[in-house]
């Protein structure tokens, strides 16, 4: 079974196997407190933040002074330099959130068993890019430039629950005109049940369809955040409804969850947490 994790996932065996340099690990350690602190930070309290004495990150901090990796106040506290500033514009005009994605919904389909596919916003809601089939795929109407609803599938209600409302609105209201007389949806059963359904998608942490928008498929949608915290992608899982685990905290759930917090770390966002 596929496993989820860095690097095409590489397990646990792989990387005690390959040698590194100790000491680089332990200094990425003072970088990454850093990196979370948005003021500059006395020595005593970044050694703390890092697991270490002031004394053992010293040395760390004055040959990150010399190639410019950080900088040092007048108080002599510290803060990232010119050197980190450079590495991270540089990572951020190489950074393709799709073309990370791509590289691990594979595995998630893979290990789920089910479809997987990766959806962004575009000028008329949430698109399809991406589709990764099981061996067994799943016969559906659904490839790259599909516009999912916003009512009635997990993808749409997940960007609608976390896009901005200004921008959602304006989309909803033209699926409300184009829906018109069709069959009961979520938006006819009002706003109220709708907003209900988007608050139920930020509680669990990602969007659910039983069913709907074709019977006997179940979907589930979980959300990819950039460094900043806005929504750039949703992973969605779907499958047959008589064996897809749709439960909240089901292993489908649990392994989306996963896959968008990894996804979301390697577009910068180091606050994603895999469940």
């Amino acid at each position: 079974m596929a496993t989820l994790g860095p690097s095409r996932m590489k397990s646990p065996t792989m990387e005690k196997n390959r040698r590194g340099i100790q000491s680089i690990e332990i200094g990425s350690a003072l970088l990454l407190q850093l990196a979370r602190h948005v003021r500059p930070v006395p020595l005593k309290d970044l050694a703390r933040a890092a697991g270490m004495t002031p004394g053992k990150a010293h040395p760390y901090m004055v040959s990150f002074l010399k190639v410019g990796f950080v900088t040092q106040t007048d108080a002599g506290h510290y803060e990232l330099g010119p050197l980190a500033l450079t590495l991270g514009l540089t990572r951020l005009q190489r950074m393709d959130p799709v073309k990370e994605a791509s590289q691990v919904i594979e595995a998630l389909a893979e290990e789920t068993g089910q479809s997987v596919a990766v959806a962004v916003w575009g000028n008329l809601g949430p698109t399809i890019v991406r589709l990764e089939e099981p061996i067994q795929p799943l016969h559906v109407n659904l490839r790259a430039g599909t516009v999912m609803s916003l009512v009635n599938t997990a993808t749409g209600r997940l960007f609608a629950a976390y896009m901005p409302p200004k921008l959602v609105e304006r989309l909803l209201s033209d699926e409300l005109a184009r829906v018109g007389d069709a069959p009961e949806t979520p938006l006819k059963l009002g706003h109220e049940a709708f907003e209900a359904l988007l608050a139920e998608t930020r509680r669990h942490g990602l969007s659910r369809s039983l069913g709907q928008p074709i019977p006997g498929i179940d979907a589930l949608c979980a959300p990819v955040f950039d460094g900043a915290g806005h929504l750039v992608l949703g992973l969605l899982v779907m499958g047959p409804s008589a064996t897809f685990d749709s439960r909240w905290d089901g292993a489908v759930a649990k392994a989306a969850l996963q896959c968008a917090a990894e996804v979301s770390r390697r577009i910068g966002n180091d606050r994603a947490r895999a469940p």
